[in-house]
């Protein structure tokens, strides 16, 4: 199996995908009770395998909803018998009836739910697709209880080469007023850059990071920053500040260094920098630009202890804490 570096979307800048897009949304009311005949109606009209996968992926982003509840109790259970691997195996026998039932009658699922429909999909459509199985990292995580697998997502090969895509995370988010699933489609989680993926995914086979050279390892993958939704949207690759937690001297630059998707205004580029008691917007001065790479810096003037949001535009894209010594 050839696993090539930084296999991602910009290797297909020159198909146009709104094709493959309305066929998924033409199709928007479709059960699951025939999958073969889903599949095809996907595919069949489509010449190109990026394009089959697109629609596949574009209609299960758009009609399955993340049941956040099913996920929460089986990470519960998971957590509970994780020292007991007889109740272990049995609860999972269980959930995966239950999460295949929901999925079916609800077109409601977890993460493992997206990723085994996409696949199986996929495969209907002649189209080598894997379930990735791993850990994820999100701001509600606490990294310190990461010691189970929490998350799933896909890899596809096409035109010879595998590429990842994390449909959960794709289709939506829930409404922070309601913690309720709202569809709110991300295109970055297609076809991702792996350098950006795994700074909150990391599989439990290595392999499929699919990096080759300076391959990330699971301390430094609980070591990085939260990125979020919006980085996606936004970066090619976010390269530094490696490390959420960092520790440096007064007026020491720190530097954050990413390679944006497309051109942006350079006065997009700010921090929100707390304290603890107060919260300030920094518009970053010190910008350098080379083609898309930016590198930008700032030195904090007063000890103490900080969080620090990246944002571009109003876009969050990650988050850091300093502690800044005299």
């Amino acid at each position: 199996m050839a696993f090539q570096s930084n296999a991602q979307r910009s290797d297909f800048d020159t198909i146009d995908f709104d094709k493959a897009d309305n066929i998924a949304l033409e199709y928007k009311n479709e059960g699951l009770n025939n999958l073969p005949e889903l599949s095809f109606k996907l595919t069949s009209k489509l010449t190109t395998d990026v394009e089959r996968f697109r629609a596949i992926y574009m209609w299960v982003c758009g009609n399955i909803a993340n049941d956040y509840g099913l996920y929460s109790k089986n990470m519960r259970k998971r957590q509970r018998f994780k020292n007991n691997s007889p109740r272990l195996e049995e609860w999972n026998s269980r959930f995966r009836k239950v999460s295949f039932q929901k999925l079916l009658e609800d077109q409601k699922s977890t993460c493992t739910g997206y990723a085994y429909l996409i696949k199986e999909l996929s495969r209907l459509a002649n189209i080598d697709c894997e379930i990735v199985h791993g850990f994820a990292k999100t701001s509600t995580i606490d990294i310190n209880e990461l010691d189970i697998p929490n998350h799933s997502w896909n890899a596809v090969k096409l035109d010879g080469k595998w590429y990842l895509c994390d449909p959960t995370w794709a289709s939506g988010i829930p409404n922070p007023s309601t913690s309720r699933f709202e569809f709110q489609y991300n295109d970055g989680f297609f076809l991702s850059n792996p350098r950006l993926f795994a700074i909150n995914h990391y599989p439990v086979d290595k392999k499929w990071l699919l990096i080759e050279e300076q391959v990330p390892t699971f301390k430094t993958f609980l070591d990085a920053p939260i990125i979020y939704g919006k980085a996606y949207a936004n970066l090619n690759v976010l390269s530094e500040p490696k490390k959420m937690h960092n520790f440096i001297k007064k007026n020491e630059k720190v530097t954050f260094t990413f390679q944006l998707l497309k051109p942006t205004d350079t006065n997009d580029f700010n921090l929100l920098v707390d304290n603890g008691y107060t919260s300030k917007k920094i518009h970053l001065k010190s910008v350098t630009i080379e083609n898309h790479s930016i590198t930008v810096e700032y030195k904090f003037q007063v000890s103490g202890f900080y969080d620090v949001h990246l944002l571009i535009g109003s876009d969050l894209i990650s988050t850091y804490t300093f502690n800044v010594k005299s």
